[in-house]
């Protein structure tokens, strides 16, 4: 996994490579050259933004809803890759509405490898680790091209760069409670402000602006046969499985492997469950894997590190039920029908939990809001996070545990907690 971190250039936040490849000679040159492109862009808006004001244009102008099909949309949204299943409902209700309608997405590389099965779209990949390079090749990808609608779904600064390379006369964004970077001035329509609204439906939202009938969220996202032969190896005939996904890329998110592996062997010895451990190959979730070996009584499998992206969507796809925190397997096993045992604390389910097993989250984040930020959680700003050291240990093994045990024997309808 990449991390990234937010330095200042002038007056402007420019998101930064933080890996040790940007170190090398090339990488510096190629870093100062995209801060000092960003730059230029940024002020090319402005000055738009400027003659906007004297000359009319379609900032002042409602054109949605629409009242026919559009003949193509353009949506960005580069990255994360929860984020990215969010996209997946949108996609869904445009192909539903307006079979016709063509569908470009721009997303990271990343992104890309989940979500490259997905049948009728034109994908167009930014890779964010060469941004400079990123920047010439989707230009020279895009010269001549013009899209009815632009669905611009990512606030990031960025994103609203790569937003300028874009034509469409129509640029849907995000509402001003929930933009940063300067993300009004890369639109012209902006979804609705909601309060309390949990991802999924804000995501839904610009289909909704667009004029389409769509009030529940419909996935369709699949694993590849191929990924689904790699997970009949590991999957032990009828026997419910339990994957822990144990790792957010926010390592304060996480639980603590002692945690974990109670849980773990509970499944085992008490419910008869196979686990499997899932994860990338970070130094961070490697380690995970292996205390929480160390920790438990019984042997799962571990597949930390031993499988590809898609090899992984058909271990989740598999999954009798999933244990993870806030984090992209979560909405991937979301995206898949699996249920999820979400694992809330630094933030809260009502936000960002896996939407269709919030009833399922073992979610601590108003117990956090009050012990660390001394606020109830309708006080904070909507979308705080609470990443401090500690939090994640509000969650108890047995609380866990007992809707491990609710998952299985369902004594009410599940009703989501909106």
């Amino acid at each position: 996994m990449l991390s990234g971190c937010t330095g200042s250039f002038g007056f402007v936040s420019i998101h930064r490579c933080a890996t040790p490849a940007a170190n090398t000679p090339y990488a510096k040159t190629e870093c100062l050259f995209t801060r000092i492109l960003d730059t230029i862009i940024i002020l090319q808006a402005a000055l738009k933004q400027v003659h906007m004001k004297k000359h009319p244009h379609t900032k002042d102008i409602d054109l949605l809803p629409l009242t026919s099909a559009p003949n193509s949309i353009c949506i960005l949204r580069l990255s994360a890759l929860g984020d990215a299943t969010h996209v997946l409902p949108v996609i869904s209700a445009i192909s539903k509405f307006w079979p016709q309608t063509k569908i470009t997405w721009i997303l990271g590389s990343l992104e890309y490898q989940l979500l490259k099965h997905l049948p009728g779209i034109e994908f167009i990949i930014f890779d964010k680790k060469h941004s400079f390079r990123s920047y010439r090749k989707l230009k020279r990808k895009l010269r001549g091209r013009r899209f009815d609608v632009l669905l611009h779904m990512q606030v990031a600064l960025r994103a609203n760069l790569v937003s300028r390379l874009i034509s469409s006369p129509i640029r849907l964004g995000w509402d001003n409670l929930r933009s940063r970077d300067w993300h009004q001035k890369f639109i012209n329509h902006q979804v609705p402000e909601v309060a309390f609204q949990h991802q999924a439906q804000g995501f839904l939202s610009f289909a909704r602006r667009l004029g389409l009938a769509a009030n529940e969220p419909l996935w369709n996202l699949e694993p590849a046969p191929e990924a689904i032969v790699f997970a009949d190896k590991y999957i032990l005939g009828d026997r419910e499985t339990l994957v822990i996904s144990p790792c957010s890329s926010h390592s304060l998110r996480n639980w603590s492997s002692e945690a974990y592996a109670a849980v773990a062997d509970y499944a085992i010895s008490e419910m008869g469950m196979q686990v499997i451990l899932s994860g990338g190959p970070s130094e961070q979730e490697l380690k995970m894997a292996q205390q929480i070996e160390t920790a438990m009584q019984n042997q799962p499998t571990n597949l930390v590190g031993k499988d590809t992206l898609q090899q992984s969507l058909g271990v989740l796809s598999k999954a009798s039920v999933v244990i993870s925190p806030d984090s992209g397997p979560a909405h991937i096993a979301n995206a898949l029908g699996v249920p999820v045992i979400g694992l809330y604390a630094a933030t809260w389910s009502r936000r960002s939990g896996p939407y269709n097993s919030l009833y399922l989250c073992v979610d601590q984040f108003p117990q956090a809001a009050t012990e660390f930020l001394e606020k109830l959680p309708r006080e904070l700003r909507w979308g705080t996070k609470i990443e401090k050291p500690g939090v994640m240990n509000l969650i108890t093994v047995e609380a866990v545990i007992e809707n491990l045990k609710q998952w299985r024997n369902p004594i009410l309808t599940p009703v989501k907690k909106l």
